[in-house]
């Protein structure tokens, strides 16, 4: 077995046991997630058709149409709870943490969908959840989503659903505080720079980590997205800031930083996450495309390959899933090497089976890793 799978299945034996003592605050999205396959070919009912293979393929036929007019057929796979915190939360559970979530769960009552979180967490809703139709193909997905309920989420509704004791509470006795999804949600830089700058300030005793994710900040404007950069660098005055990206809002966060965008090679990898560590002034900084990962922190720079499968069951949710590795692995206390690894085994294990997985299948995992 490779050194990194290794030193990270002893240190997580070790370690394990202390997840149920952590306790996490996670927030604050929610989607209904429609997975769907494009139908290529249809030769009988059901799902007797060949599908689109292709995200290539399918803009191909989206282009054929300009001028005329085209069908495509959506196979509907499955409905489940969705967005960027719900995923990451599920995944977090699995793992054993206690768990608060704060997000857009339902209007008058709790989605069907997110009905299970609702019985292993403690549960607030802001807002009815968003909506995506996820088309997934063999080299990447298109989310197509709905996503007008997210308006909803403001400081004053957190403040009001919460109670400010119950936001103060629910902020100081959390390690973890993971506020994901910015792309999607209009008023998140409101929320960052109102915790900054009316409630972290009054609060003692915090132990947190902080984790950002951005999701996708490309239909954003680059000024917003600087904005919302310079409020998460802010977290760092009252625990320790990771921000998390893929390949591509990596590269997106450097253009609007003047950091020169890399690819994902491991030496490239090292350096923009370094790049983007040094000029955001936080602690972590990880960048994950599909089949690595890497991240800079104090110490230094690490890298580790990642489990990739060609055929993946599902991929809508392993970035978050991703996430939810890395940052269990920082709850454990395990080195950057470590957190990275249970990260891409967090992911590696649920686009095979679709299912989030357990520390102890962690274990498994990595025990079997070639």
């Amino acid at each position: 077995m490779s050194d990194f799978k290794s030193s990270c299945l002893s240190a997580l034996r070790r370690h394990a046991s202390r997840i149920g003592q952590t306790r996490s605050l996670v927030g604050l999205d929610g989607f209904v997630d429609t997975i769907v396959t494009p139908v290529g070919l249809r030769r009988g009912q059901g799902d007797s058709f060949t599908p689109i293979a292709t995200l290539s393929e399918f803009g191909q036929r989206i282009v054929a149409a300009a001028g005329k007019s085209t069908n495509i057929e959506l196979y509907p796979r499955m409905d489940k709870l969705g967005g960027n915190g719900p995923i990451m939360a599920n995944a977090l559970l699995a793992h054993g943490t206690q768990l608060t979530y704060v997000g857009a769960l339902g209007a008058s009552a709790i989605h069907p969908v997110f009905a299970d979180l609702a019985r292993r967490a403690t549960v607030v809703s802001l807002a009815a959840p968003a909506h995506t139709t996820a088309v997934e193909c063999e080299d990447g997905k298109l989310m197509l989503g709905q996503m007008r309920s997210l308006d909803d989420i403001t400081f004053e509704r957190l403040q009001s659903s919460l109670g400010e004791a119950g936001l103060r509470t629910a902020l100081t006795s959390a390690d973890l505080i993971a506020l994901v999804n910015w792309t999607m949600i209009p008023n998140m830089t409101e929320i960052f720079e109102a915790l900054v700058d009316r409630v972290l300030p009054s609060l003692s005793g915090m132990k947190a980590r902080f984790f950002f994710d951005l999701a996708d900040p490309e239909k954003r404007a680059v000024e917003d997205l600087r904005r919302a950069l310079r409020a998460i660098s802010r977290f760092e005055q009252f625990g320790r800031v990771t921000l998390g990206l893929n390949l591509k809002e990596a590269q997106q966060v450097a253009a609007a930083l003047g950091v020169t965008p890399g690819d994902e090679s491991e030496a490239s990898l090292r350096a923009t996450a370094a790049a983007l560590r040094a000029a955001l002034r936080i602690d972590t900084v990880v960048v994950h495309p599909r089949a690595a990962a890497a991240c800079a922190t104090a110490s230094g720079t690490a890298w580790v390959p990642g489990p990739y499968t060609e055929k993946p069951l599902i991929t809508t949710g392993a970035g978050d899933h991703f996430n939810a590795g890395f940052s269990t692995g920082q709850l454990l206390g395990l080195d950057a090497e470590s957190c990275l690894t249970l990260g891409v085994s967090t992911s590696g294990h649920y686009v095979r089976t679709g299912e989030s997985p357990t520390l102890g299948q962690l274990e498994s995992f990595l025990a079997n890793w070639r």
